[in-house]
C-alpha cells in the first residue's frame, strides 16, 4: 500500500523517465569484459583448459589462441594432458600459435622430427629451455636432414630410453650446445633390471662434454651406464660447473671426485641421493680445498669413520641432507657443532637416522635452530610431543618442517601425540612457516572437539602456509574442512599422494628442477 502511494505521488513525466532508464540499463556479461581482461584471466589455466574455452565463441577463440599465452608448452600428455598427434600439426602450431614467444617446450619422442626442430630453431628465437622425451621410443625418426637447431638453450634436458642409441641424433646437434648453462640427462632407474648385461650406454658423454664448455649445472638422474669415468670427463672440460646432481647413479663410486674438486674450483653443491659412493674413495678427496657447502649423502652406505672425516674437512655447510644414513651419530654431530660447521647451515635433513639421539638433536636445535628455513627430522619415534614442544620455540625462521612417524604401530610408539599442542606451537613461534609435514597415523595422534580453534590459529598465523600434509584420517577430514571454509582449498594434502621435502632451499633448485 505504501509503496503504491509513493509511485502515485510521481509526475508521470517521473514515472515514464524511470521507465526508460530501466530498459537502457544494459545487462553485465562475460561479453563486456575488455579483451585485456580476459586474456590475464586465462592467464591462469592450463594449456589443455585453453582448447576448451577457444570452443565458446570466435572471441574466445582469438584470445586463447593468442601467443602470449602459449611461451611455456608441454606437449607430453601424461603430464599436461595436451596431445598432439602428428608432427606436422605440431608444425602448424609452432608459426601459427607459438611463434616468438615460446620459451619453454617439451616434446615426446613421437613428434621430434627434423622439420619440427627446423621449424623451432627458425620461427622460436626466444626458445631458451627445452626436454626431448626418448623415454618411451621404440625407434628414432631419421635425422639425416636435420641442419638446424636452436642455438641459444640455456636449459636442455633429455630423457633417455634403455635401448634407443641417440648418438645419431646428437651428432646433429652438437654444434649447437655452446650456449647450454643447464643440462639434464634423465636415466631409466626405475624401470631398470639388475642383469649386467642390459646396461647400453644410449648417449656419448665423452661428445656432450666436448661442445658444452660453459655448463654450470648438470644433473645426471638415475642413468644405470654412468660411471667414474663420465665424471672424469665432464671435470676435464666443464670446469664452470657449480651443481653437480648425481641422484640414483649406482656406478658411481666416487673415485672420479679427487679430481673433480681439483678441477672445479667453482663446485659449491654435490649431491649424491642413493648413490654407490664408498668409503676409500670418499676419504682420498680432498674435500678441504672444496668451496662445496650444499651436500646430498641421503641413503648413502657410507660408515661412521668415513663421514666424519669427509664432513669435518668440508668448509661448512649451507644444505646438509643425511637422510637414512644409519652410521650418522652423536659423535660426528657434536664435532661438526664444536668446529662451527653449522654457523651458516640454512637446511638439515637427518630424518631416519636411529644413531642420533634426542640429546643431541635438542642441543643442536638450541644452538642453531633461529638460522634454520628447513628441517626434516621425520621417523624417529622417540622424538613425540614433549620434545616438540620444546624444540619449535627455536625454530622462528624455519619455512619448512618434517616432523612424526609413520606406521607408529610397526615403530612400537610407547605414547600418543596431542597433535592440537604441537599445531599451536607452530602458530605461536613459526609465522614464517610454507609447508609442514606431520607423518604420525591417526592411531598415533590425539585431538579434540576444540582442535579447530588451534587450526584456526595456524591457519591465521601462518600466512604463508601453502601446504599442510597429514596422515589420512579423521584429523586430516577436520583440517582440510577448516580451510576448505576459509577458500584455502589445496593447503591441506596427505601423506599418500605428497611429500614434503627441503630440497626447494637449494641454491640452484629451480635449475634442478625437471618434468
Amino acid at each position: 500500500m505504501n509503496r503504491a502511494r509513493r509511485r502515485s505521488s510521481l509526475h508521470p513525466n517521473q514515472i515514464q523517465y524511470q521507465a526508460l532508464t530501466q530498459a537502457e540499463e544494459p545487462s553485465v556479461t562475460i561479453e563486456h569484459v575488455p579483451p585485456k581482461l580476459v586474456l590475464h584471466m586465462f592467464s591462469f589455466l592450463r594449456l589443455c583448459e585453453l582448447g576448451k574455452m577457444a570452443q565458446v565463441c570466435r572471441k574466445w577463440r582469438s584470445i586463447a589462441y593468442d601467443s602470449r599465452l602459449w611461451t611455456k608448452v608441454s606437449l607430453r600428455p601424461e603430464f599436461s594432458g595436451l596431445h598432439v598427434y602428428a608432427p606436422e600439426v605440431l608444425q602448424a602450431l609452432i608459426g601459427i600459435r607459438f611463434g616468438a614467444t615460446l620459451k619453454y617446450i617439451e616434446i615426446p619422442s613421437d613428434l621430434i622430427t627434423a622439420p619440427v626442430l627446423h621449424e623451432l630453431s627458425n620461427k622460436c628465437p626466444a626458445l631458451r629451455y627445452m626436454t626431448l622425451d626418448f623415454s618411451n621410443a621404440m625407434q628414432l625418426h631419421d635425422f639425416n636432414d636435420l641442419n638446424a637447431f636452436p642455438c641459444n638453450l640455456r636449459s636442455l634436458c633429455i630423457c633417455l630410453s634403455e635401448v634407443i642409441f641417440l648418438e645419431g641424433f646428437m651428432r646433429r646437434i652438437y654444434s649447437c650446445l655452446s650456449s647450454l648453462d643447464v643440462l639434464h640427462l634423465i636415466g631409466t632407474f626405475e624401470l631398470s633390471s639388475e642383469s649386467e648385461e642390459d646396461i647400453y650406454e644410449v648417449i656419448n658423454i665423452s661428445k656432450i662434454k666436448a661442445h658444452t664448455p660453459n655448463l654450470r649445472v648438470v644433473n645426471l638422474y638415475g642413468i644405470t651406464f654412468l660411471d667414474d669415468s663420465h665424471i672424469e670427463l665432464l671435470a676435464s672440460n666443464c670446469i664452470h660447473i657449480e651443481c653437480l646432481a648425481l641422484n640414483f647413479c649406482l656406478r658411481v663410486k666416487g673415485a672420479s671426485f679427487k679430481n673433480l674438486v681439483q678441477r672445479c674450483k667453482k663446485l659449491k653443491s654435490l649431491l649424491l641421493h642413493h648413490a654407490g659412493v664408498e668409503d676409500d674413495h670418499m676419504t682420498s678427496v680432498p674435500w678441504e680445498a672444496s668451496s662445496i657447502h650444499e651436500l646430498d649423502l641421503t641413503s648413502t652406505e657410507l660408515s661412521a669413520h668415513c663421514l666424519e672425516n669427509i664432513l669435518l674437512r668440508m668448509p661448512g655447510f649451507t644444505y646438509l641432507a643425511l637422510g637414512y644414513c644409519e652410521f650418522f651419530n652423536d659423535v660426528i654431530l657434536e664435532k661438526l657443532m664444536e668446529k662451527g660447521k653449522f654457523n651458516r647451515l640454512q637446511a638439515l635433513d637427518i630424518s631416519h637416522t636411529h644413531a642420533l639421539s634426542e640429546n643431541a638433536i635438542y642441543q643442536f636445535i638450541q644452538m642453531h635452530g633461529t638460522n634454520l628455513k628447513g628441517l626434516m627430522l621425520a621417523g624417529k619415534p622417540k622424538l613425540t610431543e614433549n620434545f616438540w614442544l620444546n624444540a619449535i620455540p627455536c625454530l622462528k625462521n624455519v619455512r619448512i618442517c618434517v616432523l612424526g612417524t609413520a606406521n607408529g604401530w610397526f615403530l612400537k610408539m610407547q605414547s600418543r601425540v596431542h597433535v592440537d599442542q604441537i599445531v599451536e606451537a607452530f602458530a605461536q613461534h613459526c609465522p614464517k612457516l610454507e609447508r609442514c609435514e606431520i607423518q604420525w597415523d591417526p592411531d598415533t595422534i590425539r585431538f579434540s572437539d576444540k582442535s579447530n580453534k588451534f587450526i584456526d590459529h595456524v591457519r591465521l598465523r601462518c600466512p604463508s602456509l601453502k601446504s599442510f600434509t597429514l596422515s589420512d584420517g579423521e584429523y586430516y577430514e577436520m583440517v582440510k574442512s577448516n580451510f576448505e571454509r576459509a577458500d584455502r582449498v589445496k593447503v591441506v594434502r596427505t601423506c599418500t599422494n605428497y611429500t614434503t621435502s627441503v630440497v626447494s632451499l637449494l641454491n640452484n633448485y629451480n635449475d634442478l628442477l625437471f618434468n
